[in-house]
């Protein structure tokens, strides 16, 4: 089994090339086909990674592509012209992909021009999980998602990582895929309680 981080370093075969910022999911079949990798600087887009290119052998995220191939993959950001941003760069603007303002380009909140902003890639039928994805109990909301753990060969989602807080403290825990009801844009659902999830084994994410 082999555990994708959010946050984990990433590393072309001549060198680093950046951090997984996010990891695409197919939600039907339950298998991670891509990874998100952004330089650290965040000064580019990043890229996005097809799975069969990480190299899972190691234990670490290492891609069988050097630093310039890398380059030559899908921008995992695309520049779009929305209107209504606010002083903080927020869109007001319908969600054509998931909507991630990570450039500041509000120059003028009074004006009505076209902002250009960049938001995160999802390829069509296809979901992400990031770092601030809310994890949902059938009782209530019990933490955010960490990455995922995925079987060798077919990429086959086994664990959602997920750092849970309660009542009885915050802690690292890896949620059965069978416990997962429904992988979506904003929400991860879960068949158990909030207890169940706090009852789970903790894992040490570092």
């Amino acid at each position: 089994m082999m555990p994708f981080w959010i946050g984990a370093d990433a590393s072309c075969t001549d060198g680093a090339c950046g951090q997984v910022g996010r990891i695409i999911v197919n939600p039907v079949t339950r298998a991670v086909t891509h990874l998100a990798v952004h330089p650290s600087h965040r000064r580019s887009p990043g890229r996005l990674v097809p799975v069969d290119l990480v190299d899972t052998a190691t234990g670490q995220i290492r891609l069988r592509c050097t630093l310039a191939e890398f380059q030559t993959l899908r921008p995992a950001q695309e520049a779009e012209s929305v209107r209504g941003l606010d002083p903080t760069g927020q869109a007001n603007a319908p969600k054509q992909v998931n909507l991630f303002v990570w450039l500041h380009a509000a120059r003028d909140p009074k004006s009505e021009a076209p902002k250009q902003v960049w938001v995160d890639s999802v390829p069509p039928g296809e979901v992400d999980i990031r770092r601030d994805l809310t994890v949902c109990a059938t009782d209530g909301e019990i933490g955010q998602a960490q990455g995922l753990v995925v079987a060798p060969g077919g990429h086959q989602v086994t664990h959602v990582l997920l750092q849970a807080g309660g009542m009885r403290g915050r802690k690292e825990v890896a949620i059965p895929i069978g416990a997962v009801t429904k992988i979506g844009t904003l929400l991860i659902h879960l068949s158990l309680t909030t207890h169940q999830v706090e009852d789970l084994p903790p894992l040490n994410i570092d």
